[in-house]
């Protein structure tokens, strides 16, 4: 049986009305706004209402993309949520966001690949559509890290924040959509980006809470290393199974982790920095949501157009990585 090509048809994202800047951080925290924005690229982040769960944010960028696409929430058979900030353990975020959008027909679950997630959603989304078992799939990235933050921490307080990024997929043209993927781990450096309790490992107490384990632990060091490397060992991956090269690329989506790991990752792969999109000083790090609000971004101002070859590459805790070769050929 021939294998159906499958693709974006709508895009849309939300961030939270809230932004906290640097020099709102320099009131909290042990730092300045010429060392975030030296070291990382951030000038300001987006940060969650007290009312508003990873599922509220989801839920707008799912309606938006939605609209994009120009069909109902019915119409959809599944719903792929990728966060690790979900609004409890269980039931999962996807099945909060079926119900808000009532997408009556849809089966939904979470994914957690960290900052990977959305790649990874879209790379399992995609093998739904293209063997025909369904034919219009939601895919989310959503985070609310300002909840598992430590904002006395200055290595990690100042890089997290909230958003969320949606797509639709479903059946495209022959030759457009997906062209390929390529995704990976390593669960041997898991230790250097985690929340250490709150599982079954360490279940919630009050000596994992005075011990501060429920909020994010990084080693920036080793991270650093081993994102300027995976960035482009995944993106080369992904293009050899499109069949192509970096010099096919028109825009270049890289997870919003840090300046200087996207700025390493385009010198790497070829790129001049005007194909790539970047807006890590707007928004930070927003885990799985960063490549789906870049997307959008680059979508809806008109840097991505019909005909256009896009590449996304992510990275995570896990570790995880993952990227993505697109023919972007929305109608």
């Amino acid at each position: 049986m021939e294998k159906n090509y499958a693709g974006i048809l709508g895009i849309g994202s939300y961030v939270p009305e809230k932004i906290v800047t640097n020099k709102d951080l320099e009131q909290m925290v042990d730092t300045s706004d010429e060392w975030i924005t030296e070291r990382t690229g951030i000038r300001e982040r987006r940060i969650a209402a007290e009312n508003q769960a990873t599922s509220d944010l989801a839920t707008e960028a799912a309606r938006r993309a939605l609209e994009d696409a120009g069909i109902g929430a019915e119409e959809l058979d599944l719903i792929i949520v990728a966060t690790v900030t979900p609004d409890m353990i269980f039931p999962s975020t996807a099945c909060l966001v079926q119900d808000n959008i009532k997408a009556v027909n849809a089966a939904a679950f979470d994914l957690t690949a960290v900052c990977s997630g959305f790649v990874y959603g879209l790379a399992v989304g995609s093998q739904f559509i293209q063997t025909g078992f369904y034919k219009k799939i939601l895919v989310i990235g959503a985070e609310a890290l300002s909840r598992i933050m430590d904002w006395k921490d200055r290595n990690t307080g100042v890089i997290f924040a909230d958003g969320a990024g949606a797509v639709i997929l479903g059946v495209t043209s022959p030759g457009c959509g997906i062209l390929g993927i390529h995704l990976g781990s390593d669960g041997s450096g898991g230790d250097l980006l985690k929340v250490p309790a709150g599982g079954s490992r360490l279940p919630a107490s009050m000596d994992t809470v005075l011990q501060r384990q429920h909020f994010i632990y990084m080693n920036g060091k080793e991270v650093f290393k081993f994102a300027v490397k995976i960035m482009g060992d995944a993106a080369i991956k992904a293009l050899e199974n499109a069949n192509l090269s970096a010099a096919d690329i028109d825009c270049f989506v890289p997870h919003q982790a840090n300046m200087r790991i996207i700025q390493s990752a385009a010198k790497r792969l070829g790129f001049p920095m005007e194909k790539v999109v970047v807006n890590v000083e707007k928004y930070g790090n927003t885990s799985a949501a960063s490549i789906p609000i870049a997307l959008d971004e680059a979508v809806k101002s008109g840097r991505i157009k019909n005909g256009d070859t896009i590449l996304l590459v992510g990275f995570g805790g896990g570790l995880t990585w993952g990227a993505s070769v697109i023919k972007w050929c929305k109608k």
